[in-house]
């Protein structure tokens, strides 16, 4: 198994103390209630209001501030000691923030993630052994009868839909710059296909980026009608077309286009699929290249983080596809893909690493 340095380091050696790794147990023990006791201090702003004290606070002035009660802030107060989100004053009684409460105010990952658990995942997690053992997303029952989570995202509650698409567009969106580079660059892309193209904000990148580029969005019925909705009221939206299609439904065949496509683009994509479904999809987006065409593929690979958190997102990332999206697929590691790609008659011709939020890209030809 390859993995970057930052993840061999950490993975393959045992770096805490006895006593260190107790306190993790138990940390993971009580892992739900930590989850909470972080979002409420959150959500009631009660690490802001330390935050921006300058010397911290008591519990009476942060009761006043709050205008909680005492019972729930000293509860709070004494939970985020242990959990490590604040420091205290013995003396003075003042609590101040941690380096861990900083990140979860300012870091703008850690608070989509909070959110995407809360409001998407939390509930359906209790249904996680369940859907390993079954290979379905029986946490998903509690939104809705649908077999994956992508059939009912026009239906499911504004709030749950924020935090989906929040969760969605970040990982996402750091990365297009980068990416509109490699796809308008290093190849004459003037036609393209979005495979899963979601709400259209690559296509709606791409048409912005090249004033010359024909953009076919490839999705299913219901998100092209999301998507269409969604890009409307942009001028450049004219070049961009709409494709229904059940990309799980190995009968369901790519368009054929006059003259051939340039370019087929799969942005947080294939991580929505098993790995006999990346295939069957891989082999008909090969019916329709040509020796000119290339298939960028951008995913987040967990072993090729430069950063261990950014690994240990991504694999934490894989028990919400098990759980709620669709039961069989996951954030992969590098070697699942490559041998995706061959089975699918296809050869890995170049992979771009470090963009955004540590997404790679790979590109890929027919094999020769």
């Amino acid at each position: 198994m390859h993995l970057f340095p930052a993840l061999e380091e950490r993975y393959t050696k045992e770096h805490l103390s006895a006593r260190e790794a107790q306190r993790l147990a138990e940390f993971i023990a009580w892992g739900p209630v930590v989850f909470q006791v972080a979002r409420i201090m959150l959500k009631w702003g009660i690490l802001d209001l330390i935050r921006d004290s300058g010397e911290g606070l008591t519990l009476e002035e942060i009761v006043k501030k709050t205008k909680q009660s005492e019972y729930a802030v000293k509860c709070l107060l004494e939970a985020s000691l242990s959990i490590g989100i604040l420091l205290v004053d013995v003396q003075a009684e003042r609590y101040t923030l941690s380096k861990t409460g900083w990140f979860l105010i300012n870091d703008p990952a850690t608070r989509v993630n909070i959110d995407f658990n809360q409001d998407v995942n939390y509930e359906g997690w209790f249904h996680l052994e369940a859907s390993l053992k079954e290979g379905k997303p029986v946490g998903l029952k509690h939104f809705g009868g649908w077999s994956t989570i992508y059939e009912g995202l026009s239906e499911l509650p504004e709030q749950v839909q924020r935090s989906w698409f929040a969760f969605d567009h970040f990982y996402s969106d750091a990365s297009f710059p980068e990416a509109l580079q490699i796809v308008f660059k290093k190849h004459q892309t003037r036609s393209l296909y979005d495979v899963g193209g979601n709400t259209g904000k690559w296509a709606l990148q791409c048409v912005h980026f090249d004033k010359e580029v024909e953009v076919t969005v490839l999705d299913l019925p219901q998100q092209i009608e999301m998507m269409k909705k969604q890009i409307m009221p942009d001028a450049e939206a004219r070049r961009i077309k709409g494709f229904g299609m059940n990309l799980l439904d190995k009968n369901s065949a790519f368009p054929r286009r006059e003259g051939g496509v340039d370019a087929i683009w799969m942005s947080q994509f294939l991580d929505c699929f098993s790995m006999d479904e990346i295939v069957s999809i891989l082999l008909r987006a090969r019916e329709v290249m040509s020796g000119q065409t290339r298939l960028y593929i951008m995913e987040t690979l967990w072993d090729r983080q430069h950063f261990e958190p950014a690994a240990f997102c991504l694999t934490m990332t894989s028990l919400y596809f098990a759980a709620l999206a669709n039961g069989n697929s996951k954030m992969y590691h590098t070697n699942d893909l490559s041998e995706c790609i061959g089975k699918a008659g296809l050869e890995i011709e170049e992979i771009f690493d470090g963009l955004g939020q540590g997404h790679s890209i790979l590109v890929c030809k027919l094999k020769q």
